[in-house]
């Protein structure tokens, strides 16, 4: 029998619906999954497979966390993959690819603080999950958004100015969610800069979350996004997971986030999201 280990961090064990739908998954297959603390003393090598899923506590310990991921031998997503997308520094790559891209400006403390063309904007770290340090600024609150670059540049941060897409309070966000390349499901994402409830883990900020059905201009953005991962990355295959997070913008759909570390996948939203999923992990062991 297989076995692989799925990565959580202590706040989330045996809280994630995502989480829990997977090990059922996995176990339907005769897989031996089991939960295991990211950060616990193990022989990581002893698991056919160290799938990284809930492991929601890195942004706080990202060097540790990468450290640890460099030293499982059978990881997916693979440890290189986790180094470039644990900082959305890697937007402006997918930009530089020819993926749409929401407007990005990476700002440091004492950096000129240019403001988007845009009645407001969002000013969030690189390194970070859940929403947690984003706000939001009209476009003449400059001084409150000076403070809050400089804020982040304390704790060691760089600051990611964007424009705040109106678009996102109608429609919300759109997630497409790829197992092995292969599309399996979407949802509609709430804007998250209009809740202020903390999970009670702390980790992230609740979110609305219902199923939606693709625009086929979502999936063409979104395949473009992954395509360009892969090349970036030099990978000879596609990932095992994968969620490309989109909002409409003036031409048309814009990468907000590709989420390829631990993303929730949403398996509880389709019908047999978890099962599809399960499979293509199988395929792999």
């Amino acid at each position: 029998m297989a076995s692989v280990a799925v990565a959580t961090c202590r706040a989330q064990e045996g809280q994630d619906d995502d989480h829990l739908a997977a090990l059922d998954a996995l176990c339907r297959l005769g897989i031996d999954a089991t939960t295991q603390i990211w950060d616990d003393s193990l022989e990581w090598g002893a698991f056919d497979m160290v799938l990284v899923r809930s492991t929601w506590d890195y942004t706080d310990r990202l060097h540790e966390f990468l450290s640890w991921a460099r030293g499982v031998p059978r990881l997916e997503n693979p440890a290189p993959v986790l180094e470039w997308n644990t900082d959305k520094h890697y937007l402006a790559d997918l930009a530089a690819a020819g993926v749409p891209v929401i407007s990005t400006a990476y700002v440091r403390s004492g950096d000129d603080l240019v403001v988007p063309d845009s009645p407001r904007f969002v000013v969030k770290p690189s390194v970070g999950a859940g929403s947690r340090g984003a706000a939001r600024f009209d476009a003449d609150d400059v001084a409150a958004a000076r403070h809050h670059v400089d804020d982040l540049a304390a704790r060691g941060l760089v600051a990611m100015v964007q424009p705040y897409l109106e678009s996102v309070d109608e429609r919300g966000e759109t997630a497409a969610l790829f197992f092995d390349g292969v599309f399996s499901h979407a949802i509609e994402k709430g804007a998250m800069l209009s809740t202020t409830q903390l999970d009670p883990s702390g980790l992230y900020f609740t979110e609305r979350i219902a199923p939606r059905v693709a625009t086929d201009a979502e999936l063409d953005v979104a395949r473009l996004a992954l395509d360009a991962a892969e090349q970036l990355l030099g990978l000879g295959s596609p990932l095992l997971y994968a969620r490309v997070d989109m909002i409409e913008g003036a031409s048309g759909p814009e990468v907000i986030e590709l989420e390829v570390t631990e993303p929730s996948l949403f398996l509880t939203y389709s019908d047999g999201a978890a099962d599809r999923f399960a499979r293509a992990l199988a395929a792999r062991l």
